[in-house]
């Protein structure tokens, strides 16, 4: 089965790691959202600790999950116990646009995210999350590299209180999951397809044929799609077999329309008030865990693909897809997001034709 290679080069190119922000002294006690402002030295001779809230839609077993308490346990050692990661998966804390929302009104809540829902900010930084805009994770790292993807984060960060700890947290391919074989951009009229909740998501689902559904939480897949809410989803191996999407859908169609890049973000408020040490350390071992978990996804993707055949999933291989037809159908969301030139100038910056 043709594979889009991604890992070989996740052990040779270290994560994106976007410079941390001022800091400030002053802080909050984070173990509770409506803790009272408190001088920093009275919090240190109180020995007041900092409690990080994790938040992802993903379940117990993704790969990134186990990242993320890796990064909790490397966090904690490396601050004395100073600072707290604690991990909540299966959007146990809401949805991503209800934590993002949480962490911009000075919550102490960190979230895993994308571009997509990034360009709700800053509308051209959704063109990563647009379908066929990077054939790798080379290309895809070289994007983040641009100063135009600087200029993007400066402006989260300064415009919108928006901090971004690492954006290196690469979760593969994502392909449609349906309950009919998906070979061409036709077969998918009528489909109602769950897409995450932001404008170049659904626009570019929509150019490839299907129905975007954004109202659905992706922990909600499973459910939606017993009750018909929804007739299927697109996502990457690492989160659709921790799902157990292959007991509810039949096809897994390896279209690979997007290569999905993830971020972790804070809000700047709460941010702010965490020391410029323990800053460092967080942002420093975020990059290590991001590193590992993407090779771990890349590892485990052959893998996940067997177990869900052997569970009863037909795996529609690429060459048995047009994906040429969807490449060109996918043109049609450029045109609509206005993102046709800007592609053009980022394909020009990293050499890409």
């Amino acid at each position: 089965m043709k594979k889009k290679v991604i890992g070989a080069m996740l052990m040779a190119v270290s994560m994106l790691v976007v410079a941390c922000g001022s800091a400030g002294t002053t802080g909050t006690n984070s173990g509770a959202d409506s803790a009272e402002a408190a001088p920093a030295s009275d919090k240190a001779a109180a020995g007041g600790d900092y409690t990080i809230k994790m938040s992802t839609q993903l379940s117990e077993g993704s790969p990134f999950v186990d990242g993320f308490y890796a990064w909790a346990d490397a966090v904690k050692e490396k601050t004395d116990g100073h600072v707290t990661i604690e991990v909540y998966p299966s959007a146990a804390l809401g949805s991503d646009e209800d934590v993002i929302e949480q962490a911009l009104q000075g919550a102490n809540v960190a979230v895993l995210t994308d571009c997509g829902r990034m360009g709700n900010y800053v509308k051209e930084m959704g063109i990563l999350n647009a379908a066929y805009f990077a054939d790798n994770y080379e290309e895809m790292q070289k994007f983040m590299e641009t100063d135009t993807f600087k200029g993007w984060t400066d402006e989260l960060e300064s415009q919108h209180g928006i901090k971004i700890l690492n954006f290196g947290w690469c979760d593969g391919f994502r392909h449609f999951l349906t309950n009919k074989p998906i070979y061409s951009p036709d077969d998918l009229k009528g489909v109602l397809i769950r897409t995450p909740g932001a404008d170049v998501w659904s626009k570019s689902i929509e150019s490839l044929g299907a129905t975007p559904v954004s109202t659905v939480g992706w922990a909600d897949v499973y459910n939606a799609v017993q009750t018909k809410t929804i007739d299927g989803a697109e996502g990457q191996t690492s989160a659709s077999y921790p799902a157990a999407l292959y007991e509810v859908l039949d096809y897994m169609d390896q279209t690979g329309h997007i290569l999905l890049m993830n971020g972790i973000i804070v809000g700047e408020k709460y941010w702010e008030t965490i020391p410029e040490e323990y800053q460092k350390i967080i942002i420093d071992e975020c990059a290590v865990a991001a590193q590992n978990a993407s090779k771990v996804v890349q590892d485990q993707a052959a893998d996940n693909e067997a177990k869900m055949a052997e569970a009863g999933m037909t795996i529609i291989p690429p060459e048995e897809i047009d994906i040429e037809a969807f490449r060109k159908a996918s043109e049609k969301a450029y045109e609509e997001l206005g993102f046709t030139e800007l592609r053009a100038e980022l394909y020009e910056k990293i050499g890409k034709k």
